[in-house]
Protein backbone atom coordinates (compact mmCIF):
# COMPACT_ATOMS: atom_id res chain seq x y z
CA UNK A 1 0.00 0.00 0.00
CA UNK A 2 0.66 3.61 -0.34
CA UNK A 3 1.03 4.85 3.13
CA UNK A 4 1.34 8.52 3.86
CA UNK A 5 2.71 10.87 6.52
CA UNK A 6 1.09 14.24 7.25
CA UNK A 7 0.69 17.36 9.17
CA UNK A 8 -2.06 19.36 9.45
CA UNK A 9 -2.18 22.97 10.78
CA UNK A 10 -4.85 23.38 14.02
CA UNK A 11 -6.88 26.82 14.95
CA UNK A 12 -4.59 26.78 18.10
CA UNK A 13 -1.28 27.27 15.59
CA UNK A 14 -0.59 23.68 16.45
CA UNK A 15 1.14 21.22 14.37
CA UNK A 16 -0.37 17.55 14.04
CA UNK A 17 1.27 14.30 12.52
CA UNK A 18 -0.39 11.49 11.32
CA UNK A 19 0.00 9.03 8.97
CA UNK A 20 -2.98 6.92 5.96
CA UNK A 21 -3.44 5.13 2.97
CA UNK A 22 -6.32 7.54 2.36
CA UNK A 23 -5.61 11.59 2.92
CA UNK A 24 -8.89 12.68 1.74
CA UNK A 25 -10.82 9.89 4.07
CA UNK A 26 -8.46 10.72 6.89
CA UNK A 27 -9.06 15.10 6.99
CA UNK A 28 -12.64 14.39 6.76
CA UNK A 29 -12.68 12.10 9.59
CA UNK A 30 -10.80 14.55 11.73
CA UNK A 31 -12.83 17.43 10.75
CA UNK A 32 -15.86 15.82 11.00
CA UNK A 33 -15.46 14.50 14.64
CA UNK A 34 -15.80 11.04 13.26
CA UNK A 35 -14.98 8.21 15.88
CA UNK A 36 -12.49 7.32 14.04
CA UNK A 37 -10.74 10.62 13.65
CA UNK A 38 -7.98 11.64 16.39
CA UNK A 39 -8.89 12.18 19.94
CA UNK A 40 -6.52 15.32 19.28
CA UNK A 41 -8.81 17.53 17.26
CA UNK A 42 -11.65 17.18 19.77
CA UNK A 43 -9.58 20.04 21.63
CA UNK A 44 -7.74 21.75 18.63
CA UNK A 45 -9.73 21.85 15.31
CA UNK A 46 -8.05 21.24 12.12
CA UNK A 47 -7.60 24.07 9.99
CA UNK A 48 -5.71 22.61 6.70
CA UNK A 49 -3.05 20.25 5.82
CA UNK A 50 0.14 21.49 5.43
CA UNK A 51 2.57 18.85 4.45
CA UNK A 52 2.27 15.39 3.18
CA UNK A 53 4.94 12.65 2.38
CA UNK A 54 3.86 9.45 -0.08
CA UNK A 55 5.50 6.35 -1.06
CA UNK A 56 5.97 4.80 2.18
CA UNK A 57 4.92 1.16 3.50
CA UNK A 58 3.34 1.11 6.97
CA UNK A 59 6.63 0.63 8.81
CA UNK A 60 8.40 3.49 6.86
CA UNK A 61 5.35 5.79 7.95
CA UNK A 62 5.36 5.10 11.18
CA UNK A 63 8.86 5.44 12.20
CA UNK A 64 8.67 8.66 9.94
CA UNK A 65 5.91 9.91 11.77
CA UNK A 66 8.44 8.95 14.89
CA UNK A 67 10.61 11.06 13.72
CA UNK A 68 8.94 14.27 12.87
CA UNK A 69 7.00 13.69 16.28
CA UNK A 70 10.49 14.28 17.91
CA UNK A 71 11.11 17.51 15.82
CA UNK A 72 10.44 20.31 17.66
CA UNK A 73 8.05 23.18 15.95
CA UNK A 74 10.94 25.04 14.19
CA UNK A 75 11.96 21.86 12.53
CA UNK A 76 8.69 21.28 11.59
CA UNK A 77 8.49 24.13 9.76
CA UNK A 78 11.29 24.07 8.01
CA UNK A 79 10.28 20.67 6.48
CA UNK A 80 6.68 22.06 5.73
CA UNK A 81 9.26 25.33 3.80
CA UNK A 82 11.75 22.90 2.11
CA UNK A 83 8.32 21.22 1.06
CA UNK A 84 7.00 24.25 -0.64
CA UNK A 85 9.94 25.02 -1.92
CA UNK A 86 10.11 21.91 -3.28
CA UNK A 87 6.61 22.39 -5.04
CA UNK A 88 7.42 25.81 -6.46
CA UNK A 89 10.65 24.79 -7.86
CA UNK A 90 8.78 22.15 -9.98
Amino acid sequence: MNWQVYLILCSDNSLYTGITTDIERRLKQHQDGHPRGARYFRAHRPERLVYLECGHTRSTASRREAAIKKMNRAQKLSLIASDMNDIAGS
